[in-house]
């Protein structure tokens, strides 16, 4: 990738001539400029030349490449051990709030995703043409050093890099192998959807370091199998299993839309059983295309024009639905479930058939039934199941051996692809499973399993913390919490002091949010009122002034709501349907009281989907998250003070320090 269309010393930009640069930048445009570009560009270029001319010794970078999505910074000066990202509104007197938020969100990625740029102190400058001169605060309040937006005029911007020249304690650096850094993206979900289907690769948006497992193994892998099934004829699954957070939608999506973007008349669909999930990136994918075409973004903007966002990603209850008729063949040679252990068993299945659909008949699993429908196709198919172990969140999900038991059944001929753990004594898998798959001769391949989250960027041991903190093991906890230099982690027994928290922590482009379990019917006398519906697409896509947003922190979303998708910071509140006595123990309320789930043996209980729901919810930070443990009250039969008291003792077992007033980026009177 090249990082800049333009790149000069400050003496050779302010010589250069306005038409070689011009000519520079237009060359790596893939469509016509337009004549608003044009304008804009000519005044950002004499602009910034008169800045060079005054220092000869930056680097000016122009249409620099931000590590996510494509995107790239109007214009980049380094100076004095400082990175000035600038971004022009051209024809603009007011600084508008997205453009403010835009800036700062090239800032805010460099720092995170740029290797780089990791030691460095950066500073987003944004600069309207017609604005007036504009008194300037200066100083570097995060501890990040990334510097809050400034807003300027053009006047300002020569003064300003000066006066923080002149106040920098940073060494100066090579700038040319600055810029050339590695990009370690770690996209949103959503993101990644965006990015995909616009034509980036998944190599471009997922992060490659050693230790990690590579994104691009399991994709290669998926690939590898899909091609060796279409040669030789005849039907494969393959089931890729991993942490939370580890990839497996992205590798999901990233293997759909690929298929579709080639155009291989080879129909692939992403399916999901999980609603909010795709409903949200049905949502994205419209409002990013919209948004391209409204910036004519050229061919990127185009890339999957002719497919449907309704087409690529597709509710499996709907596709199940269509294909009830026998007679029907599906058109897709690939298909991937998503979060597969979601996937019903039969009696769930078979009685949602007789009830809402009328087929009284109807007497098999979820997974047996979809398979069954590609197992139509009289040429070749390979089924992706993405299992989300330890996620099962609801009455009638069955997790992986409901798929095993499908192809067992009725698919003998299935071959069958699977990482090597599933096949270990220690899985959802019985003897009984476990002996047919190696009868069959089920091949392994380490590819298939993600163990290790890119969801918390900052740190990748959050699905191992949480694990332990759900376990009977706090010290195991308390040595896999993260260091909280790079993902905190807090509790407290105010939710005004988590809200608190989470709106000074998040920037930018980042989402925060408030999560709480469908069961956590007693957090509504702190005003959390998990049964009152939202909508889950304004929750997870609307600006942060919009009261319907995540970042509101009006609204709890819930497992449900959630899975899947991830917030930058979480205020995760917890109730009494997960208390500590002793042990964990899983309730329910019921009409006035609460009362206990029983611990099933054998396959997954009510007890587990218990478990998992606080599982979901504490893996769905990017960077951090507080946890709210009420403090109930000694008047409500309820809500009684020793059981809150028991979790948060738990939590402060497990390392999770008490939210305090001396955090820096609190307001002091907050607290």
């Amino acid at each position: 990738m090249q990082r800049a269309y333009v790149s000069l010393a400050g003496e050779d930009f302010a010589v250069t001539p306005d038409d070689a640069l011009l000519g520079a930048l237009a060359r790596h445009l893939p469509f016509a400029v337009e004549p608003a570009q044009r304008a804009a560009w000519l005044f950002e270029i004499t602009h910034l030349k008169a800045i060079a001319a005054a220092l000869p010794t930056a680097q000016c970078f122009l249409e620099f490449a931000i590590p996510r999505m494509g995107r790239r910074a109007d214009a980049i000066i380094v100076h004095a051990g400082l990175v000035f990202v600038l971004e022009y509104k051209v024809g603009e007197r007011d600084f508008a709030r997205h453009a403010i938020e835009q800036v700062h969100g090239y800032a805010l990625d460099l720092k995170n995703f740029h290797r780089t740029s990791h030691d460095k102190a950066i500073v987003p400058i944004l600069i309207a043409s017609n604005a007036p001169p504009q008194q300037l605060g200066l100083g570097f309040s995060q501890a990040d050093r990334v510097h809050a937006p400034l807003c300027l005029a053009p006047g300002d911007l020569l003064p300003t890099i000066q006066r923080m020249a002149a106040l920098s304690d940073h060494r100066p650096f090579d700038a040319a192998a600055w810029a050339e850094g590695a990009y370690q993206p770690t996209p949103t979900i959503i993101e990644a959807a965006e990015a995909l289907y616009r034509g980036h690769d998944v190599a471009e948006i997922s992060r490659s370091e050693a230790g990690v497992e590579n994104l691009t193994r399991t994709a290669a892998a998926i690939e590898t199998l899909v091609a060796q099934t279409k040669a030789r004829g005849g039907k494969a699954i393959a089931f890729v299993t991993g942490v939370p957070g580890a990839g497996k939608t992205l590798a999901g999506l990233n293997l759909a839309c690929g298929r579709m973007a080639r155009d291989i008349g080879e129909d692939a669909t992403f399916l999901s059983g999980n609603g909010p999930l795709v409903e949200v990136l049905r949502e994205a994918l419209k409002r990013d295309n919209r948004r391209q075409e409204r910036e004519r973004q050229g061919s990127d903007a185009a890339h999957l024009a002719g497919r449907s966002p309704d087409k690529f990603i597709q509710n499996v209850h709907h596709f199940r639905d269509e294909y009830v008729d026998a007679g029907r063949v599906p058109s897709e040679h690939v298909v991937v479930f998503d979060e597969a252990q979601r996937a019903w068993d039969r009696a769930m299945t078979s009685d949602f058939m007789r009830r809402k659909r009328g087929l009284a008949d109807f007497d098999q699993s979820e997974p047996g039934f979809l398979l069954s429908v590609m197992d139509r196709r009289a040429d070749w198919c390979v089924v992706v199941a993405l299992i989300g172990e330890g996620q099962e969140i609801n009455r009638g999900e069955a997790g992986v051996a409901e798929w095993v038991r499908a192809l067992q059944a009725d698919l003998p001929h299935w071959q069958v692809a699977l990482p090597p753990h599933l096949l270990a004594e220690a899985t959802s898998l019985d003897a009984g499973l476990r002996w047919h798959l190696g009868r069959r001769g089920a091949v392994t391949d380490d590819a298939l399993h993600l163990a290790w989250s890119v969801r918390s960027f900052r740190a990748d041991s959050v699905s191992r913390f949480v694990a332990a903190l759900l376990g009977e093991d706090s010290a195991a906890a308390a040595a896999a919490r993260p260091d909280p230099a790079l993902f905190p982690i807090f509790r407290t027994r105010r939710l005004a002091d988590a809200r608190v928290w989470l709106r000074a922590r998040r920037r930018a482009g980042e989402r925060s949010g408030l999560l709480a379990t469908s069961k956590a019917l007693r957090l509504k006398p702190e005003g959390l009122y998990v049964k009152a519906p939202i909508d889950v697409c304004e929750w997870f896509l609307g600006p942060s002034d919009d009261v319907r947003s995540s970042s509101a922190l009006e609204d709890a979303a819930s497992e449900f709501a959630v899975q899947g998708l991830e917030l930058d910071w979480t205020g995760v509140a917890w109730d009494l349907n997960f208390r500590r006595d002793a042990r964990w123990q899983a309730r329910e309320f019921r009409g006035t009281r609460w009362t206990n789930i029983r611990e099933d043996d054998g396959d997954l209980g009510r007890a587990d989907y218990v478990r998992n729901a606080y599982r979901v919810l504490l893996t769905r930070a990017r960077q951090g998250m507080v946890i709210f443990v009420p403090r109930g009250d000694a008047e409500d039969a309820t809500r009684p003070p020793a059981d809150y008291d028991a979790i948060d003792a738990w939590l402060a077992e497990c390392g999770i320090p008490v939210l305090h007033a001396d955090d820096p980026l609190l307001p002091q009177a907050a607290l």
